[in-house]
């Protein structure tokens, strides 16, 4: 007989929002909120539009106890928000890595939720990574100022739609300082 190992996941609090476990009474905003093209556009992950289906799918993909992602709601209950204001997950890698994702519904652009929940899940660090990767595409500038700066958090960005444009040597520093540099192995 083999034992199967069991991945728990625990709530992250903030002071604003928990990020906590999806649940199968989050479907109809995460539908929601995903069937809207803002959010779809702004993700490599979201279909427009969204197959029947799949939202049950993602959500039973999420709550599995073999899974390879861990799905976080970021959830505004603790301060009267909505329930579901957005998503961020890290889907395991090898060498003790992982690559983090996240969409927030458009009613929360600009408030910070983003960077916050994103600062939340690399202090908490709920996989004991060594390294955390993840990307924003280049037509979503904002994006790039969620991801904190920690000694082994990397950031890429991805183009879509359209080649990269060249990016000048003094842009192409910033973008490394900004983003930390890993471990030394």
């Amino acid at each position: 007989m083999e034992m199967e190992k069991i991945v728990t996941q625990a709530v992250i609090e903030t002071q604003r929002f928990d990020l906590r476990p999806v649940r199968k009474s989050d479907m109809g905003l995460i539908e929601m909120y995903t069937s809207d093209l803002r959010v779809a556009r702004m993700t490599q992950s979201i279909p427009h539009p969204i197959p029947p289906g799949s939202t049950e799918a993602f959500v039973t993909r999420a709550m599995a106890d073999d899974r390879d992602e861990d799905v976080w709601v970021m959830d505004g209950l603790k301060t009267d928000r909505a329930e579901v204001m957005g998503l961020i997950s890290l889907a395991r890698m090898d060498r003790n890595q992982s690559e983090g994702g996240y969409w927030v519904a458009p009613h929360f652009w600009n408030t910070g939720l983003a960077s916050d929940a994103v600062e939340a899940l690399v202090h908490a660090n709920p996989m004991r990574n060594d390294t955390m990767f993840a990307s924003v595409f280049q037509d979503n500038p904002a994006s790039f100022f969620s991801f904190p700066s920690f000694p082994f958090f990397y950031f890429f960005f991805r183009w879509c739609c359209s080649p990269p444009p060249p990016l000048p040597p003094s842009e192409i520093h910033s973008h490394r300082r900004v983003c930390g540099v890993g471990p030394s192995t």
